[in-house]
């Protein structure tokens, strides 16, 4: 499945201390699709921010692959709500170490009139949850990713993929 403004592939080099070298320039990388599919099917998306005093901070939310985006909710006022308003670069990623999606990118508060068509919905098909999208304590939230880092255990280096959005 395309998207508008599927990130362009490159390889990713890859420390020398793995033995490995370069992952192979012959094309033979990750279809954005196979990620896609595994973005939209993530059940916790890590967010790691940052504290004002530059410790990290990690926590999982729930959240929707949709447009080409990760849209996810948080309390603004939650440590990672703070985090991300003082200091937007984050780094996003699925729960498996077998199949691999580091989004790297600036995270930004989204009105409800700027979530994508069909939030609500597939948010309550998804985690089987009505969200009040118009309660003001629901802080919404999209990634606008520059980079991603993917994939899969069983077939790397040769699958590992740099994308840049």
């Amino acid at each position: 499945m395309s998207e508008v403004g599927d990130p362009t592939p490159g390889p990713v080099h890859i420390n020398e201390g793995y033995g490995l070298g370069d992952a192979p320039a012959d094309g033979s990388v990750l279809p954005w699709a196979t990620v896609v599919d595994w973005l939209a099917a993530g059940r916790s998306y890590w967010v790691a921010s940052t504290r004002a005093d530059g410790r990290p901070h990690a926590m999982p939310v729930w959240g929707l692959w949709l447009d080409g985006a990760l849209w996810f909710s948080s309390d603004p006022d939650s440590v990672k709500g703070r985090n991300l308003a003082a200091r937007p670069d984050a780094v996003v990623h699925l729960e498996s170490g077998d199949e691999v999606c580091v989004l790297e990118g600036r995270v930004r508060r989204v009105t409800h009139e700027e979530l994508p068509t069909g939030f609500v919905g597939a948010y309550a098909a998804k985690y089987d949850v009505e969200l009040d999208v118009t309660e003001p304590s629901f802080g919404f939230y999209v990634l606008d990713a520059r980079t991603a880092l993917t994939w899969r255990e069983v077939d790397y280096p040769t699958s590992a993929t740099r994308w840049t959005f």
